[in-house]
């Protein structure tokens, strides 16, 4: 195993954000040495509660990366030795609705940091948070998907994700910047409502308190691998630690299952009984249906593995939103 670097300041871009938050806490909990500075946007300030139990362990810039200026005023500021960018527009079916912002957003914000690293002449080490959604559909004989599976991204925030993904590799390339990047599978995250296992652990937390009569859902065919937020995040700070700028590396669990296997374990796992029913709304114009990773590459140079396991990961979730609306209640 390669010799780990060692880092002083971190910056997290999207910080106040679901995975960005998690992210701060791993390296605040694990890492006590470590400076931890991350930026927000200043509507993005009711996610705020996301980082109350580490509040007074991280330092929040006020940042816009559509706003150049402001990129170059933080980074002045941190010089930060480690950057993980997370921060982009996620919800790949509101990039349905809106995809010129999508679009707009993730590229542009991606390429305006980027240069402003170079124009702050900093040298840090950046891992670059990117999808598996950038493989799109998937051609069955290339399962499972290895990171030289073609790119045929088939929304427009896979779009965003994938033009974010060959920036890196260009200013890698081009700029010899350490830009590593990851390609996260499917993952459990609690503070993500839009994610379809938060959603169904959310409504059913909502049935069981009397709030809402049926549970709603889209597509229950998709085949995904899960894996812990926790996990997730552990593996971002081991990908920043030993993966080598330039490549890409895919992230996921080992555990396989479809949508609609998950959702019924659920309703199993439930306290009263969950009536279901389809949503044409939540079914996109085309679907990522087949997502199960290889992830030899990253496990042979960080030698990660996952902490939490299946059940207790949908146990943590579900418990999260069963206590979230007992609190609102």
């Amino acid at each position: 195993m390669k010799e780990k670097r060692i880092f002083k300041r971190a910056l997290i871009t999207g910080i106040s954000g679901s995975g960005g938050s998690y992210l701060a806490e791993h390296i605040v909990n694990n890492y006590k040495e470590i400076e931890v500075h991350g930026i927000a946007r200043w509507h993005s300030t009711t996610t705020s509660n996301n980082l109350e139990n580490i509040s007074n362990n991280v330092t929040i810039h006020e940042c816009d990366l559509n706003d150049f200026s402001s990129i170059l005023n933080v980074l002045k500021i941190v010089k930060p030795d480690v950057i993980f960018h997370l921060a982009s527009h996620a919800n790949v079916r509101a990039g349905f609705i809106t995809p010129l912002s999508v679009i707009e957003n993730n590229v542009m914000g991606t390429s305006n940091l980027y240069e402003a690293i170079r124009s702050a002449e900093l040298d840090p080490i950046i891992q670059h948070c990117s999808t598996s959604e950038v493989y799109g559909q998937v051609d069955p004989l290339d399962i499972p998907i290895k990171e030289s599976c073609p790119l045929r991204p088939t929304s427009p925030y896979a779009v965003s994700k994938t033009t974010q993904d060959h920036l890196g590799f260009a200013y890698w390339k081009s700029y010899n910047m350490k830009i590593i990047r990851t390609r996260m599978f499917a993952y459990f995250n609690p503070r993500r409502a839009d994610l379809f296992a938060t959603s169904f652990a959310r409504q059913v937390a909502l049935i069981e308190a009397g709030k809402q009569k049926e549970l709603l859902h889209g597509n229950l065919d998709s085949v995904r691998t899960m894996i812990d937020v926790r996990d997730a995040m552990s593996s971002y700070w081991q990908a920043a630690l030993y993966c080598d700028p330039g490549e890409a590396y895919n992230i996921g669990g080992p555990k396989v299952i479809t949508v609609g296997d998950f959702l019924n374990i659920l309703k199993k796992m439930a306290r009263t009984e969950i009536p279901t029913r389809v949503n044409p709304d939540l079914l996109r114009p085309s679907d990522v249906t087949l997502q199960i990773p290889d992830i030899s590459k990253f496990v042979s140079v960080t030698n990660w593995e996952a902490k939490y396991t299946f059940e207790e990961s949908i146990e943590h979730l579900l418990n999260y939103w069963r206590e979230k609306i007992t609190k609102s209640i």
